[in-house]
């Protein structure tokens, strides 16, 4: 499979080209430039492996949560490529995909992703790396205030992203007796987009351009807090 996939959503600005199992990345952490450098980075993967983007099976992109501005460069070019090329696209969490490079790199299995959503919140989801590898929801991702965030039943589990430096006084005095560690640090990567939107692929996940559409948590209003009885 070729697979063209981009991140924008969180801290980082990057692109990977999946290539039968192998991938190149383009990372560079310039919050305020990524709509000037994200076309930039797809054009080198892209001239570097002498493709084209007609040669392309399928895209995949950071859909969020993250940054407004971030979520929406990233689901512009995608739709506009995807448009231009009649491509399929495959949404990836970016939550899932902060999980996923978590397991890559440290190879935790039970993680607690969190990006800082600003006014005192922030975007939280809970996920297990399943037998094939792959980051996979346990509860719903969700926004909210630190202290309204809960953990999946039994074990210990592991932090990541910047909600944990954001908000990690309040996280780790909640929830310290069933943390196994933290990383504040880590960050979002087109690299682990790429992976999650293959699978993805494989699994018949890939959408059309005007079904690739962004995630902003903050649109669902209505949901309920569980009360985590462990805590």
């Amino acid at each position: 499979m070729k697979l063209l996939a981009i991140e924008t959503a969180a801290e980082a600005c990057s692109a990977a080209l999946y290539l039968d199992g192998e991938i190149a990345l383009r990372q560079v952490v310039e919050p305020r430039r990524h709509s000037a450098l994200i076309l930039e980075m797809m054009d080198a993967l892209l001239a570097e492996a002498q493709l084209g983007l007609s040669q392309l099976d399928g895209l995949a992109f950071g859909c969020g949560p993250g940054s407004f501005t971030g979520v929406r460069i990233a689901t512009g070019v995608i739709q506009g490529v995807a448009f231009a090329e009649d491509l399929p696209v495959v949404p990836v969490s970016t939550l899932a995909a902060l999980a996923q490079r978590c397991f890559r790199e440290r190879g935790e299995r039970r993680l607690l992703p969190a990006f800082d959503a600003r006014m005192g919140e922030l975007y939280w989801g809970s996920y297990r790396i399943d037998d094939s590898g792959l980051a996979a929801p346990v509860e719903r991702e969700l926004v909210a205030d630190p202290q309204r965030v809960f953990l999946p039943d039994g074990g210990e589990w592991f932090g990541v992203g910047s909600g944990w430096i954001a908000h990690g006084t309040v996280l780790r005095d909640r929830f310290a007796a069933r943390l196994s560690g933290v990383d504040g640090a880590t960050l979002c990567s087109a690299w682990d987009v790429a992976l999650l939107g293959e699978a993805g692929f494989r699994a018949g996940k890939a959408v059309t351009a005007e079904q690739a559409l962004p995630v902003y948590l903050r649109d669902r209003v209505a949901w309920k807090p569980r009360t985590d009885p462990s805590v």
